[in-house]
């Protein structure tokens, strides 16, 4: 009997210890294959400013408008603040703007109130009817594609109303079947955050590879190895990362490419 105490003790203290070490535990059995970087290496904008020995500030390029939603939205999967800044700086500088994955329109909002104004924001997303009638692909995960359905509940967004609203155009389509062939190498900004299964973070990647400019670069969210819905979106990341210079961006789950690098 007493054997058997112990095994239950042991088993209790194990289980403990994984759910107490349960990121650190992830990050040693799920590596990442890109290289992750720092900030600055995204973009020149992102060097700092020396304050002090021991500081360093953002230059005035990097002063951005962002804002935070109340939790009691229950919003599914949104970008964290730091992540939302990186955004905002970048269509500081990109007058053409691609996103793929609308949901509350919170990403498109902070974009478009950063950009210039006579920028352009395209953004494609499902409407709820839509979404009930996608059919799960079998190499799709199932949480990934529950999200899918969870994130495409909108039909009104955050910027409705706003002054901000002309400059965005949301198209509601399953984005496997939007024809990007008249948006060919336009845009200078590419924000992937739509469906995370397998099937739909090809195709949206696919179709941005195209849609990039000379000089553009592609910003996928939820890059988070051992992250169950997530875990279709690192599995392609690091698939073509072996012929494309992908990379990981230091203390984010973003990841990006360079069509200049």
């Amino acid at each position: 009997m007493i054997y058997i105490v112990l095994a239950l003790l042991i088993l209790s203290n194990l289980i403990l210890f994984y759910f107490l070490n349960k990121k650190k535990i992830k990050k040693k059995i799920f590596k990442s294959k890109l290289k992750p970087v720092s900030i600055e290496e995204l973009h020149e904008i992102f060097k700092t400013n020396e304050i002090s020995n021991n500081l360093r500030g953002p230059k005035k390029e990097a002063i951005v408008k962002n804002f935070c939603i109340s939790p009691d939205n229950q919003i599914t999967g949104m970008t964290s603040d730091y992540e939302s800044w990186i955004l905002a700086s970048l269509s500081k500088i990109s007058n053409n703007i691609f996103e793929f994955g609308t949901c509350s329109g919170k990403t498109t909002y902070i974009m478009a109130l950063n950009s210039n104004e006579n920028s352009k924001i395209t953004s494609i997303t499902l409407k709820p009817a839509q979404a009930d009638k996608m059919l799960k692909d079998q190499k799709d995960n199932k949480i990934s594609f529950r999200n899918l359905k969870s994130e495409s509940i909108y039909e009104k967004f955050l910027f409705s109303g706003t002054e901000v609203e002309k400059k965005i155009n949301v198209i509601f389509e399953n984005s496997i079947n939007f024809d990007e062939s008249e948006y060919l190498n336009q845009f200078d900004l590419i924000f992937i955050d739509g469906g995370h299964t397998y099937s739909v973070v090809k195709s949206d990647s696919e179709k941005s590879f195209k849609m990039i400019n000379r000089k553009g670069i592609i910003v996928w969210h939820d890059y988070v190895p051992g992250k169950e819905s997530a875990k279709d979106v690192v599995k392609y990341l690091n698939e073509i990362s072996e012929n494309k210079k992908i990379y990981h961006l230091k203390n984010t789950s973003l990841s990006f490419y360079k069509n200049y690098y």
